[in-house]
């Protein structure tokens, strides 16, 4: 076992146990008292709160203020954070949340059955290549470095950005990057699939004092449109788990009447379109007509 890898098994340990032996360690690790010794010493200068009782019943602990306080949070607790923890690592797997989940199984019973609650993600492919833009995203911010991209816009067009990393964003299935772009000279906020060529620059930036600003840039939506469609019984549980149960209505033996807010735009038409003939919108006229456009240009990229 790797010294590093020693000293997060120690901090675990320490974190479920109250007092551990020289001996209980040096056993545990297969290393010398003189290895675990200093081992001891590199914790206490990496400000981890180890401390020291000498005697028969000797032995190290760590400060309670640095574990959880278990007045606060139960086992059960602890467990539905190692859950939703557990599922964020499946989206963004990261050394922060790697450590994080390796503390709260410490402190975590290990005779506690497993959660009852399992959460799944696709595993995409490229998932992993998105990964290490999340990271270098990740140390800019952290570090506060200027960030320089090439960006691709949805109509394919390249150009060269300069921006000032404030915070990662994951939204259903994509992750986006919120910033100030000196080019634009406004926030803006970047899908991480469209970066190429990320690089964080050596120059660094102060925070801008204007949060509201970049609330209301960042949260851009676009303009929502209410429709009505006929929907098939088959996909009305999609319509519930995105509009909520209020959002249809029964209408016929063979339709659902769903009344929802959508987009009148590229994006409302193809979450539309996804439903195929299990769906027919009625009204507005308007937006039916543009939805019609929409799927006559679909068909006539199979009809030359």
């Amino acid at each position: 076992m790797e010294k590093v890898e020693r000293l997060i098994s120690i901090i675990m340990i320490l974190l479920k146990k109250d007092i551990v032996t020289t001996t209980e360690f040096a056993q545990l690790f297969n290393v010398s008292k003189r290895t675990i010794l200093r081992d001891m010493e590199t914790l206490s200068l990496s400000n981890i709160p180890i401390y020291a009782i000498h005697g028969m019943n000797g032995g190290y602990g760590i400060m309670d203020e640095y574990k959880v306080d278990k007045r606060l949070l139960s086992s059960s607790d602890l467990e539905n954070i190692l859950t939703a923890l557990g599922g964020l690592e499946q989206i963004l797997v990261s050394e922060e949340v790697e450590v994080t989940l390796r503390k709260i199984e410490a402190m975590v019973s290990p005779l506690s059955p497993k959660g009852p609650i399992q959460l799944s993600f696709y595993e995409w492919e490229g998932r992993s290549e998105v990964l290490q833009i999340l990271r270098i995203c990740q140390q800019s911010i952290l570090k506060r470095r200027l960030v320089s991209f090439d960006y691709i816009d949805r109509n394919g067009s390249m150009t060269n950005r300069i921006v000032e990393p404030y915070q990662l964003h994951f939204s259903e299935s994509s992750w986006y990057l919120k910033g100030f772009c000196l080019q634009r000279q406004r926030y803006r906020t970047f899908k991480l699939s469209r970066i190429d060529h990320l690089l964080m620059d050596d120059s660094t930036f102060n925070p801008r004092d204007d949060g509201l600003e970049q609330e209301h840039e960042t949260g851009y939506q676009p303009q929502l449109v209410t429709i009505k469609a006929l929907i098939s019984p088959i996909i009305a549980d999609h319509f519930i788990e995105r509009h909520g149960r209020k959002s249809i209505e029964p209408y016929s033996a063979d339709y659902f009447l769903a009344t929802v807010h959508v987009p009148q735009n590229s994006i409302g038409f193809q979450f539309l379109a996804s439903f195929g003939t299990n769906l027919e919108i009625v009204d507005p006229k308007a937006y039916v007509e543009d939805f019609r456009d929409y799927l006559n240009q679909m068909v006539e990229k199979y009809t030359r």
